[in-house]
C-alpha cells in the first residue's frame, strides 16, 4: 500500500480540513496510551519565522550533540518533512507503517487530517524519550492539536501578525485576538519572545503573558543584538555577550529568527557552548524561505539572473521580504501565486519599486486564486502580466543581466517550484 493511498484515506475521516477542538486528538492519544506524556518539549508559536527559528535551534542543538525530534506544518515538498526523529526525516515505509497503526487504533472515528498526523507524531516520538521535541503550533495555538502537552522546557513566540483571519469571527479579526489565541495557553515554563514588528505588538504580548508565572525572555528587555560594521553580530543577554557570525540565511528577518534561537538555546540549561552556537547558525537548513535556486530546470530558464523562492503569504511576511529586496541595487521581478483566502492587495502593498509583476496559477491547488483573477485584483501595479505556468512566467519576463526574480505568495507555490526544478 502506497503512502499516498494511506494519506488520501486519512483525509476523509472528517468533513472539514480544520475543526478547532482538542477533544478528538485527546481521545485518540488516550487510545494510544497517551504517548505525548512525559516527553521533553519546546513549543513554538507565532505567525512568521517559526520554521526558520526551529531550524536555527535545531542546528545549534545538533552542534551540541543533543538529539531532536521535530514536528512542523505544512510541508513544502514531501509530507515526511513534518516528521523528524533523531534528526532524520522519516522514511516512506516507516511513515506508512506508523500511520496504518494509528489509523487502526482510531477505528474510523471522526478526526481531522492534521489531528491524526499529530497523534501519529506523538506516538512515534515516544520511542525516543530522551530526545527534545520541537513542536510547531499551526494556525491558532489555543485549539491547535499540538496543544495537548501538559509541560515543556521552553516556549518560543516568534513574530505575530495578521493571518488566517478567515478562521475568526468578523468582529474578532484583530491582532489582539490573534495574540490571545497564540499566547494565552502557553505553559508555565520559560518563554522566549522574538522581535516583533511594532512596540504595540510587543506590549500586547506582554499583557497576554502577564498572568503566566513563567520566566519571560523578551527581545530588547532581556536579549538583543547589534550588527557590527564588520558584519559580525554582537548578541547580548543575561548570560553575557557573544560575538556571532552571520547566519547562512539571507535577510535581516533571518537574523531576528537566529537571535531568537540563540536566546532559547542559552536558556535551556543543556551545557550548550558559545562554540556550538557560533557553528550552528552557519549550518541552518531552511527551504522555501528566501531560498536561492542555483541550478535545475527552472534556473536554466533564467541563467543570467538570480532566482529566489519564498513561501511568505501574509502582510508581515511581505514587509520583511520587501525590506530585504530594498537592500539590493538591481531590478526586481516578482512571480506571484496565492491562496484564495489571503488578502492579496494588502500583501502586495508592501512591495516597492518592483520592475514587473507576473501572476500565475498554482498547480494542484484547488483552493488557490486563479492567476487571471489575481491580476485583476492587482491592476494598479505597473508592468503587470499573467502567465498560466511558472515556466511560462520565467520565459516571458523581460530581464537584464543581474536582475533578480522572486517567486512568492504561498508555501504551496514554493513546493511546486522546488518540485518542478
Amino acid at each position: 500500500m502506497t503512502l499516498q493511498t494511506i494519506l488520501n484515506r486519512l483525509q476523509k475521516l472528517h468533513p472539514k480540513e480544520i475543526d478547532l477542538s482538542l477533544d478528538r486528538v485527546k481521545n485518540l492519544c488516550k487510545k494510544l496510551g497517551n504517548p505525548q506524556k512525559d516527553l521533553k518539549y519546546i513549543s513554538v508559536v507565532g505567525t512568521n519565522g517559526k520554521y526558520s527559528t526551529i531550524q536555527a535551534l535545531r542546528a545549534i542543538l545538533k552542534e551540541a550533540n543533543i538529539k531532536c525530534n521535530i514536528y512542523t506544518s505544512p510541508h513544502i515538498q514531501r509530507i515526511n518533512e513534518r516528521f523528524i526523529f533523531n534528526d532524520e526525516e522519516i522514511l516512506d515505509s516507516d511513515l506508512s507503517d506508523l500511520l496504518v497503526k494509528v489509523e487502526e487504533v482510531n477505528n474510523g472515528e471522526e478526526i481531522t487530517y492534521f489531528e491524526i498526523l499529530t497523534a501519529a507524531y506523538f506516538f512515534h516520538a515516544s520511542k525516543y524519550r530522551e530526545n527534545i521535541n520541537i513542536i510547531e503550533s499551526g494556525l491558532f495555538h489555543r485549539f491547535d492539536a499540538t496543544n495537548i502537552i501538559d509541560k515543556n522546557i521552553l516556549s518560543i513566540v516568534t513574530a505575530i501578525g495578521l493571518d488566517h483571519l478567515d478562521w475568526l469571527p468578523k468582529n474578532e479579526q484583530t491582532i489582539e485576538k490573534i495574540i490571545f489565541e497564540k499566547t494565552s495557553a502557553l505553559l508555565n515554563s520559560k518563554i522566549v519572545v522574538a522581535k516583533q514588528s511594532s512596540e504595540n505588538t510587543q506590549k500586547l504580548i506582554k499583557q497576554s503573558l502577564s498572568s503566566n508565572e513563567a520566566k519571560k525572555v523578551m527581545f530588547n528587555d532581556n536579549f538583543s543584538y547589534l550588527i557590527n560594521e564588520n558584519e559580525f553580530i554582537y548578541f547580548e543577554d543575561e548570560f553575557g555577550g557573544i560575538k556571532l557570525p552571520q547566519p547562512n540565511l539571507k535577510g535581516q528577518f533571518q537574523i531576528d529568527n537566529s537571535a531568537t534561537a540563540v536566546a532559547a538555546a542559552r536558556n535551556l540549561n543543556l551545557n550548550i557552548t558559545d562554540e556550538n552556537i557560533k557553528s550552528g547558525i552557519t549550518k541552518i537548513k531552511s527551504i522555501a524561505r528566501l531560498q536561492e535556486i542555483k541550478s535545475g530546470k527552472l534556473k536554466n530558464l533564467c541563467k543570467n539572473n538570480q532566482l529566489f523562492v519564498d513561501g511568505s503569504h501574509n502582510p508581515l511576511g511581505a514587509k520583511v521580504l520587501n525590506d530585504y529586496l530594498q537592500t539590493l541595487k538591481c531590478n526586481k521581478h516578482i512571480i506571484l501565486g496565492m491562496m484564495a483566502n489571503k488578502d492579496h492587495e494588502e500583501y502586495m502593498s508592501y512591495f516597492k519599486n518592483i520592475s514587473s509583476l507576473t501572476t500565475i496559477d498554482i498547480p494542484n491547488q484547488p483552493n488557490s486564486i486563479k492567476g487571471k483573477d489575481l491580476k485583476n485584483k492587482l491592476d494598479k501595479f505597473p508592468n503587470l502580466n499573467y502567465e498560466k505556468s511558472i515556466e511560462d512566467a520565467l520565459k516571458k519576463i523581460s530581464t537584464k543581466k543581474d536582475d533578480i526574480i522572486l517567486i512568492t505568495g504561498s508555501l504551496y507555490l514554493a513546493g511546486e517550484v522546488l518540485n518542478l526544478n
